[in-house]
């Protein structure tokens, strides 16, 4: 049995370690592991797959990144290709792809990724590739798993940010808005604002009002609270559902969500006449080394989709429900996002502590 790994999107913490956990045990049965290296892109108009052995995975646990390069962000579904004239346009090469897989004699693939990347894979598995997906994502956003691997990383990241902001602001009687990742789910906004003892806390799921936020600041001024300390999760949006956005659509990608913080502390500023800044962390969340739970939920992940593959089930989704890891159809995984619940025991207690959701 050949298998081959690839990874697809941006790095979480544990990534190297769902990848040793599966060459383990892939070789542990006497299979030969690869590694396709830049996503699809090793495989697409190249021939970069490499060996994964036990020297090639000793060590990694514990280390950030990936060993398998940058991954790659195209979709072979609709891949960015230069025409003669210089125009970037979108092409399906997916049939090139499978035909690069088979050549290669790869019999699985164990596919490691957000919705994005196991939506190529559940296309891939419709196309006849044996595939197991992975969840990966540290907005905790994949459907059908409780937690990926990288979100309590992520979370851990962004609680220490606010814990040193805290001390400072108090100082200074300013108002830090502090934007962490979140595109689509406010779960890391939302842990780590409880956590981290935020006063405000905005996420995708509930539309916030500028004016209720400001009020929020201004209540704690009242009670001689002259600081206050702001999460909001890059996807987070106004009533009127205009998210913030960096730059215009590339083409074979999506558009770059941010500069949240920026405007809402300048709106703040402005309504409240109150000294505020804005910290973006960014891929501070993504880097580093995983948490102690990331890391085992990580190696789990792996060697479950290598026990995926050796019973032959295909076009599944490992996942995480508590104790155990299940498998799911990848079309299940991918039938509805995994976003905060706004009637959710976690915003219940956040609003118990007097946190305001911007609503």
């Amino acid at each position: 049995m050949r298998v081959a790994l690839t990874t697809g999107g941006g790095d979480a913490p544990g990534l190297n370690a769902v990848i040793r956990a599966s060459v383990l045990a892939g070789l542990n049965r006497g299979w030969e592991m690869l590694g396709i290296q830049r996503g699809y892109g090793g495989l697409i108009g190249a021939d970069e797959v490499v060996p994964l052995t036990r020297a090639s995975v000793r060590g990694i646990t514990n280390r950030g990144g990936t060993i398998l390069g940058t991954t790659n962000r195209g979709n072979p579904f609709c891949w960015p290709v230069t025409r003669p004239d210089g125009v970037l346009e979108e092409c399906d090469r997916s049939d090139e792809l499978v035909a690069a897989i088979r050549a290669r004699g790869i019999d699985a693939l164990i596919a490691i990724g957000g919705d994005g990347s196991l939506a190529i894979a559940l296309g891939l598995f419709e196309k006849g590739v044996l595939v197991v997906g992975v969840p990966k994502t540290i907005d905790n956003d994949v459907g059908g798993t409780i937690r990926s691997f990288g979100f309590d990383t992520a979370v851990g990241i962004a609680t220490e940010a606010l814990d040193r902001l805290h001390s400072t602001a108090e100082a200074h009687d300013r108002v830090f808005v502090v934007e962490v990742m979140g595109r689509h789910a406010g779960w890391i906004a939302l842990h780590a604002g409880i956590a981290g003892s935020a006063d405000v806390i905005l996420i995708p799921e509930i539309p916030f009002s500028v004016e209720r936020v400001c009020e929020k600041i201004a209540e704690r001024e009242r009670m001689g609270r002259r600081f206050s300390l702001v999460v909001a999760a890059e996807g987070a949006a106004p009533v009127d559902g205009r998210q913030s956005f960096l730059e215009a659509r590339q083409t074979g990608r999506e558009r770059r969500l941010g500069g949240l913080a920026g405007r809402l502390a300048h709106a703040i500023g402005e309504q409240t006449g109150k000294e505020t800044r804005d910290v973006v962390l960014g891929h501070l969340q993504r880097g580093g080394s995983p948490t102690t739970h990331d890391r085992e939920l990580a190696l789990r992940f792996g060697a479950a989709a290598v026990r995926a593959v050796a019973d032959s089930d295909f076009g599944t989704m490992v996942a995480w429900r508590p104790p155990d890891i299940v498998r799911i159809p990848l079309a299940e995984a991918l039938h509805e996002a995994h976003r905060v619940p706004v009637d959710g025991d976690t915003v219940a207690t956040a609003r118990e502590l007097g946190i305001s959701l911007g609503d």
